[in-house]
């Protein structure tokens, strides 16, 4: 090439000759034999030749040579723009800076500098953007209309305020303010680094001044959404083509389709959608893609499927759009359905669809079949990302399947966790479903190390409801309410999300922690949580039933302005656990007449308010006619709660005649129901056949043991009570010791059998017996069959002064203020001799006790308990 390029210098004025010492790949010395017969003619004048040498150069080597005999020639200014392009053409963007940095400010160099910063922005080297941007600057080269949008869209891939600002300044002060071009890209620019009040204020100057344009309104419309300020965006939406009559283009749509779906606005969906076909814009595959995600995120999978059927070109975001919407709803096999399909078609499943079928089973519970498609993904080659992972432990965590947990664990570190080019917002997400799937397998000793782990500053707040909710799944409730408190006590206080507040009242409603729920509920009314407000008031609903204030719990659900099944469910719960038959069986019927349909779960719940109400024909109606009338078939749990109605009423031959007639084979729960009958009824032949249908299903629960020991001892069988009691402890059960709780005034005191551990131990025992005293005088008599100790009576009602419920109960009177009502809680279900002697005190005490045991809630007032003997 330089041959002939020396041959066309002959034959012109200079004579010279080029030849390169260059590496190997370039040949040796250059040719370009093209031109030699042309030159040696004179047929072409050496620009021209040095033209098209430099559009042909193959190397760096060449184009070095090449700027070296334009030099040598005096050539050299009139190829600078053709040499900066051949050297960024081969990838020595400094050899084109030192070009520049020699030339006089012109046109042509702003141009050359304009190409300098967009190859850096579309190779990603964003801070070299604002490098050149600045030298450019320093050498005094005034940046054009071109030159700012590449420069801000660097400031908002940083993303950098601070910058982006700064080159504002720089705008305003060049005059550059008013040109829509560069303004649009200031408001894209304050919306990718977050700041949306700035892109808001930028934009109303822009429509102040009438500079808006379709990209215009799009910038801002895409701002809301990304911030997912949907609501908002599709505000600006409707001022965008109805008070300024701008026509949206395929842009515009895309932008305000997903926050259709963020809001669930089908309706407008399918105006935008009507739109579009008339337009003649659906046919592009962006606009079929958003308007499948948007139906699909609508729950409407029929529409979604059908713009997929119509699209006539689709790419692999089409097709996720649809695997993720069926996974999303559930609908495993469609899902699962389309991506075999995908692999018919040869179509490249990507990370996003092997991530979307392994959530679609990890959000069904289905573990095995979300840890079997990870398992394929392994085998394809392709490499699962941080959204793979949390739907994989969640998976794990559905199924409690702690080994395969462990090992996604094990994964993330090698592959995932603790690497610097991270970014810790995904590592952070890893690290809460890891939290999530340890406490969900039971292992909550490894999550709070897991979130302890994380520092408190960069915890978030789903990092703290995975902590709090894994407590609460795991039974262990106070540890979930210390941790909440924690959460308002950091540095940085982070505001509880609703899941955050649910697992809480969770927590209350499991310890009827009344005092702590109610705080909650303020805080929840302060902070003004309306837009998942259903969700929240189903979880009040919940824990004020059964923390014992049944009132507050209608008070809810009354000022509901939504109600679903479960809203209706856990107020008939409420009123069962509370013995309140009679308010239950309306709101029953309150919830047909609102429209909804009776379920299995629905009946289960009013076999139980039947059962502890002592409403037993009514449920035997109900049972019999939630197949006939409702088409529910009832269930093994339907059969054991009729079992333990029928049981309570000692209607003994019924129960054995419904057990007889099962469709299925009954299961300990069945048996546990009939020995709790016998046991309130003493029937000690049934009782044992009970026990022993117990032992051939090898039920090692304490529970049945204990019934059948206290049936013993009720018949005074000692050797029987010795004999079961050697059995539980040849089986390795322990019987759980009976534990209450009772709120005082500096939080909740704890009480066992013969507890002496209380500060006030001294007082409580001297109010005890001076109480029992005073009801013995007005007719009470400890029931001693309930001391289920082979002693004498006088001793047997030694130990039933001890039981804790009496000892919760002094401790609460002595701290209660007259008139305020006294809570207990119990693990067990309340001992008959307690029962009967609360009932007595509360004729001469000026308190109502609330009594919450394993069973149901007892309200004792003036004599009279709420339970009317059923429990």
């Amino acid at each position: 090439m330089l041959r002939s390029f020396s041959r066309a210098c002959s034959a012109t004025k200079p004579k010279f000759v080029l030849k390169s010492k260059s590496r190997r790949s370039s040949g040796g010395i250059i040719t370009i034999s093209f031109f030699s017969s042309a030159v040696a003619q004179n047929h072409i004048k050496l620009p021209a030749i040095a033209t098209t040498l430099l559009q042909k150069c193959k190397s760096l080597v060449q184009a070095k040579v090449i700027h070296q005999q334009l030099l040598v020639q005096g050539l050299y200014h009139h190829f600078t723009n053709r040499l900066i392009r051949a050297y960024l053409t081969h990838n020595a963007p400094s050899h084109s800076i030192s070009i520049l940095e020699g030339l006089t400010p012109s046109v042509s160099v702003v141009f050359c500098w304009n190409t300098l910063i967009q190859r850096s922005l579309r190779l990603g080297y964003f801070h070299d953007v604002l490098s050149l941007f600045h030298k450019m600057l320093r050498l005094g080269c005034a940046p054009d209309h071109y030159t700012f949008p590449f420069v801000l869209k660097a400031c908002g891939e940083i993303p950098s305020f601070r910058l982006g600002a700064a080159v504002h300044a720089v705008i305003s002060t060049t005059g550059f303010d008013s040109n829509v071009f560069v303004c649009n890209a200031l408001v894209a620019m304050y919306a990718r680094c977050g700041e949306l009040e700035d892109a808001k204020k930028m934009f109303d100057v822009m429509l102040n001044r009438s500079l808006c344009d379709t990209v215009s309104w799009n910038s801002i419309v895409a701002a809301y959404t990304q911030s997912r300020d949907a609501k908002t965006a599709m505000e600006l939406f409707r001022k965008m083509t109805s008070g300024w009559e701008i026509h949206p283009d395929v842009v515009s749509l895309v932008n305000v389709l997903p926050a259709c779906a963020s809001l669930g606005a089908s309706l407008h969906g399918k105006q935008l959608h009507g739109f579009a076909v008339r337009r003649g814009l659906f046919e592009d595959v962006f606009v079929g893609n958003a308007l499948m995600d948007m139906y699909a995120k609508c729950g409407m999978m029929d529409e979604a499927n059908k713009v997929f059927q119509r699209m006539k070109v689709k790419d692999v975001i089409s097709w996720n759009a649809m695997v993720t919407g069926y996974s999303q709803i559930g609908k495993c096999e469609e899902a699962l359905g389309l991506f075999e399909k995908m692999r018919e078609e040869k179509i490249e499943l990507d990370v996003v669809t092997w991530s979307s079928v392994i959530a679609g089973y990890a959000q069904k519970g289905h573990g095995y079949e979300a840890l079997d498609v990870f398992r394929q993904m392994q085998l394809c080659g392709s490499k699962p990302n941080v959204v793979t992972l949390v739907s994989l432990l969640s998976g794990c965590a559905s199924i409690a399947a702690l080994v395969q947990g462990k090992e996604t664990h094990c994964y993330a570190i090698k592959c995932v966790l603790n690497y610097d080019w991270n970014d810790p917002g995904e590592d952070l997400m890893v690290i809460n479903g890891l939290i999530d799937m340890y406490a969900k397998c039971k292992s909550t000793n490894v999550a709070r190390s897991m979130f302890d782990s994380v520092s408190p500053s960069n915890r978030n707040v789903v990092t703290w409801t995975a902590m709090i909710g894994g407590y609460v799944q795991c039974g262990e409730a106070n540890d979930a309410l210390k941790l909440f408190s924690e959460m308002f006590q950091e540095e940085k206080s982070l505001k509880p999300n609703t899941f955050t507040l649910c697992c809480a009242l969770m927590a209350c409603a499991h310890l009827a922690a009344l005092r702590y729920g109610t705080q909650i509920h303020a805080y929840i009314l302060r902070n003004r949580y309306e837009s998942v407000l259903l969700f929240l008031e189903n979880c009040l609903v919940d824990m004020y039933s059964k923390s014992g204030n049944i009132h507050a719990a209608r008070v809810v659900f009354d000022n509901m302005q939504h109600r679903n099944s479960v809203s209706w469910t856990s107020l008939l719960t409420g009123y069962g656990m509370h013995g309140y038959g009679e308010e239950a069986i309306k709101v029953f019927d309150g919830m047909r007449a609102a429209g909804f349909v009776p379920d299995g779960i629905t009946f289960l719940v009013m076999l139980y308010v039947c059962s502890h109400s002592g409403m037993v024909d009514q449920g035997v109606r109900f049972f019999n006619n939630m197949r006939s009338e409702f088409g529910v078939v009832p269930s093994l749990e339907h059969y054991a709660c009729m079992v333990d109605l029928l049981g309570r009423a000692g209607r003994f031959d019924q129960a054995l005649k419904l057990i007889h007639s099962m469709p299925m084979e009954p299961t300990s729960i069945v048996w546990v129901a009939l020995l709790s009958g016998c046991r309130i009824h003493g029937n000690l032949e049934l009782g044992e056949h009970a026990a022993d249908r117990l032992q051939e299903l090898d039920s090692e629960n304490d529970g049945s043991y204990t019934l059948l020991s206290n049936i013993y001892a009720n018949a005074r069988r000692w050797r029987d009570v010795a004999r079961i009691r050697s059995l539980m402890k040849h089986s390795g059960l322990k019987k759980r010791p009976g534990c209450s709780w009772v709120q005082g005034k500096k939080g909740t005191a704890t009480f066992y059998a013969g507890d002496r551990c209380h500060p006030q131990s001294e007082q409580i025992y001297e109010l005890l017996s001076d109480l029992i005293q005073r009801i013995k005088a007005i007719g009470y008599v400890p029931e001693t069959n309930f001391a289920l100790h082979d002693v004498d009576d006088e001793e047997k009602g030694d130990l039933l002064f001890e039981h804790s419920e009496k000892l919760a109960l002094a401790y609460g009177i002595l701290v209660s203020a007259p008139g305020v009502p006294i809570r207990i809680t119990k693990n067990l279900r309340v001992c008959g001799d307690c029962h009967n002697a609360i009932t007595y005190i509360s004729l001469i005490i000026d308190h109502e006790i609330i009594l919450r045991d394993s069973s149901r809630f007892h309200h004792f007032k003036n004599g009279f308990c709420s339970c009317r003997g059923y429990w």
